[in-house]
């Protein structure tokens, strides 16, 4: 049973627990309530996060800038072709900070998720986030990114605008950018169209977040020739935030409520807010010089030289 199942049979406890009027009858479901949450949600596999970390209850970007920041105004265009709008992108106040902020953005319905692209950027959103950072960089202000996509779009037109140049552009930039950059993965994050936002001086994952260089679903397909094998690929990729913390990868985990953060989004954004809290006085002193030189560092000490082990793939490359 994954995690979807149990929410599902949750959610049917609760509903009887509304229904009922005898208050015995009640403690009796809400014991039973808390016992199957403790129990069915605490101990959770590689898919069952997979899952949560795709849930269209999920907090997105949008809710996190309206819910973290005092104020934000949204900037549009690449000032090359258009806007996308799968990447949103602007100015906010963190406690009277000024602070640029960049996300991928997810829709909640169907017409939003094909407005967004279902959080896919072409090479304009990609272009607008790297206008928006080196717009930053000249006037001084911490970035922060938010990462939830699926990976970059593939399609024919932008690939004939240049999507794997954007995307390499923005990492050559964001290298060398001499402000602070925190980055949130806060749902999936795939492949070079999460890195193209997320080459940060710290990296933090919410707990049921996921990390990777593509989908479980691609992963099977090209390693086993069988997209329904995608389970089984979620724990053979490492993908989760425990997994990728004690890779080196990130810097840390954000906690989240049992059941994932769409369970209680109020606890999820306070904790946000003191991770830029954090952030913002460590880096507030610091110069250019050594933001740069930290993120370079950190880069250069992500790598298979350090910790891969071929023995680990024995088994798994057939």
């Amino acid at each position: 049973m994954d995690i979807l199942q149990k929410e599902k049979k949750l959610k049917s406890l609760e509903a009887q627990l509304k229904n009922l009027d005898d208050q015995e009858a009640n403690e009796t479901i809400l014991a039973t309530i808390e016992n199957y949450k403790k129990k069915a949600m605490s101990s959770l596999n590689g898919w069952d996060r997979v899952l949560l970390a795709r849930h269209p209850s999920r907090p997105s970007t949008k809710d996190y800038i309206d819910h973290v920041f005092d104020e934000f105004i949204e900037l549009h265009g690449d000032r090359y072709y258009q806007d996308d709008p799968a990447i949103i992108g602007g100015i906010a106040m963190f406690n009277d900070v000024p602070i640029t902020v960049i996300g991928h953005r997810k829709g909640r319905t169907t017409e939003e998720n094909i407005m967004y692209n279902f959080g896919m950027p072409h090479p304009e959103g990609y272009r607008k986030a790297l206008r928006l950072m080196k717009q930053a960089e000249t006037f001084n202000r911490p970035i922060i990114t938010f990462i939830d996509t699926p990976g970059a779009y593939p399609g024919l037109g932008a690939e004939a605008r240049g999507q794997g140049e954007a995307i390499a552009r923005n990492l050559y930039t964001m290298s060398d950018i001499g402000v602070p950059i925190l980055t949130i993965i806060i749902g999936e994050g795939g492949s070079g169209g999460a890195l193209a936002i997320g080459m940060g001086n710290q990296v933090f994952m919410l707990e049921n977040s996921i990390y990777s260089i593509l989908s479980p679903e691609g992963y099977a397909s090209i390693l086993w020739k069988d997209a329904n094998r995608a389970k089984e690929a979620a724990e053979v990729m490492k993908l989760t935030s425990y997994d990728l913390k004690e890779m080196g990868v990130i810097e840390g985990i954000i906690k989240e409520p049992l059941g994932g953060a769409h369970q209680d989004p109020a606890f999820v954004y306070a904790s946000v807010q003191s991770l830029i809290t954090d952030f913002l006085q460590q880096y507030h002193q610091r110069s250019n010089y050594e933001i740069r030189t930290e993120r370079y560092t950190k880069y250069r000490n992500i790598g298979f030289f350090q910790r891969f082990n071929y023995d680990n793939l024995k088994g798994v490359i057939k």
